[in-house]
């Protein structure tokens, strides 16, 4: 069948060619943004004088009803067709007759598939936003939880200080607060229409842009009909946002695997989130973080894939950018996913107080502590730092703690420690003490809990 692009050539080309050039199979998704831009089109026209208002009328009314059957299953994508907007042209034509032929004056399919895809984009977007809100929710009510729970602290996964576990939790919170703010950001570069650029160099017919794109919710035109066709930023934008998020998400889920092992136990995962093992019925696994943690290779991939493809291409449109489609779908696809598994599990989990606690009991954690409190003694840092340490040998010569450790030891380490140093090196007040803004202190906990709660109201 000849191509609706038949002219200089007789538009018949080669079954193997149509497979490989053929984007419907993916691009189809994108018909309600096609459709809408349409109609877009096709009220600008008529504003114009281009075409008439009758036309306008039976080319909106046309793309509607093809929106309605494709909405309810009767209509179905021809995979003959070479792609959506070739395929939502076709079936207007067929059904309106000659009106149909006009609605492509002043546009290309190149500047008609950049707008779908800022559109459809924008919309993804949005969905996304409203998931990692609720991601974030969830992260933000198991701090509060256990805002008061104190665990272990870790650097180069090491016990290293005292901390409470909603302060650990509020980490991440504050690291989605930060890539719903990039999405946020994103979206104003993206929502910048392209339509009316045309092929490369704009049209000779008087269109009014900025009438078209107010109708579709831009909130304003490409600047240079060039760079409206010829580049994705906005896509790599996204997925750069994207692959930042899913190295956050990344990273919780490595720790959610960590703690609820049996090293760890420091949570407990839902049965609704984990698989049992085919031969080990003890086991309970956490395959939907590994999972999470998994696709983060493959987001990675998908902003690879297109910064490559885009790299070499000279301007303004080449067939290369037809490759942003699968990669900035998947990429969307993976990480919404991964954010629609991840609230719920985090809203089912359950953290374990005891063995939390116990673990911080035991690494000599509060040695930090133990140095501050010579340091308040009017014993130099360093010099404190030293007495510290050799506090920390002496206990494990003896198999003790520092919270255990004869104050006769302490003694013969320094004789500026007295009988208080317990009270100063518990767990608790090791807590308490962090007073400084953002630190582990219960009534800084509260204060960023407040802090994420303000924040995530504006979303």
């Amino acid at each position: 069948m000849a191509k609706m692009w038949a002219g200089v050539t007789d538009g018949i080309t080669s079954k193997i060619a149509d497979d490989f050039n053929s984007s419907i199979s993916f691009d189809s998704r994108m018909y309600r943004e096609d459709i809408t831009g349409s109609q877009a089109h096709a009220k600008m026209l008529a504003k114009q004088g281009i075409i008439t208002d009758s036309e306008r009328d039976e080319i909106v009314s046309g793309l509607e009803g093809i929106l309605r059957d494709i909405d309810s299953g009767a209509l179905r994508f021809d995979p003959d067709c070479e792609d959506i907007h070739m395929f939502v042209e076709q079936v207007l034509t067929e059904r309106i007759g000659e009106s149909g032929k006009k609605l492509h004056t002043a546009r290309s399919r190149n500047d008609q598939v950049a707008l779908d895809l800022r559109l459809y984009l924008r919309g993804q977007t949005d969905s996304l936003t409203l998931l990692l809100k609720d991601a974030a929710e969830a992260l933000l009510q198991k701090a509060e939880e256990y805002k008061d729970a104190v665990m272990p602290g870790y650097t180069h996964l090491q016990r290293a200080q005292p901390v409470l576990f909603g302060h650990w939790l509020l980490a991440y919170c504050m690291m989605l607060l930060r890539d719903l703010d990039r999405l946020k950001d994103c979206r104003k570069r993206m929502n910048i229409s392209p339509i009316g650029a045309c092929a490369l160099a704009g049209t000779t017919y008087s269109t009014d842009r900025r009438y078209e794109a107010g109708l579709l919710g831009f909130s304003d035109i490409c600047r240079n009909s060039v760079d409206a066709v010829s580049d994705r930023d906005f896509a790599l934008e996204l997925m750069s946002c994207l692959s930042i998020l899913q190295t956050h998400l990344s990273r919780l889920c490595e720790e959610l695997i960590l703690w609820s092992s049996w090293e760890f136990r420091f949570i407990s995962l839902s049965d609704s989130f984990t698989t049992g093992s085919s031969i080990m019925p003890q086991k309970k696994n956490p395959d939907m973080a590994e999972l999470i943690r998994g696709k983060t290779g493959r987001v990675y991939g998908d902003l690879m894939t297109l910064l490559t493809a885009l790299k070499g291409t000279p301007l303004a449109y080449n067939k290369d950018m037809q490759e942003d489609k699968e990669a900035v779908f998947d990429c969307v696809d993976a990480v919404a996913a991964c954010l629609t598994v991840l609230a719920p599990m985090i809203r089912e989990m359950k953290a374990n107080r005891e063995n939390m606690l116990s673990a911080a009991k035991k690494g000599f954690i509060n040695a930090t502590d133990l140095a501050d409190y010579l340091v308040r003694k009017g014993l130099p840092f360093r010099s404190a730092y030293k007495a510290a340490g050799q506090a920390v040998k002496r206990c494990t010569d003896l198999g003790l703690d520092l919270e255990s450790l004869p104050i006769e030891e302490y003694r013969s380490i320094s004789d500026l420690i007295s009988e208080d140093v317990y009270t100063d090196i518990s767990l608790s007040e090791c807590v308490k003490r962090r007073i400084s803004e953002g630190g582990t202190g219960y009534a800084s906990v509260d204060g960023q809990i407040e802090y994420v709660k303000q924040e995530l109201s504006k979303y």
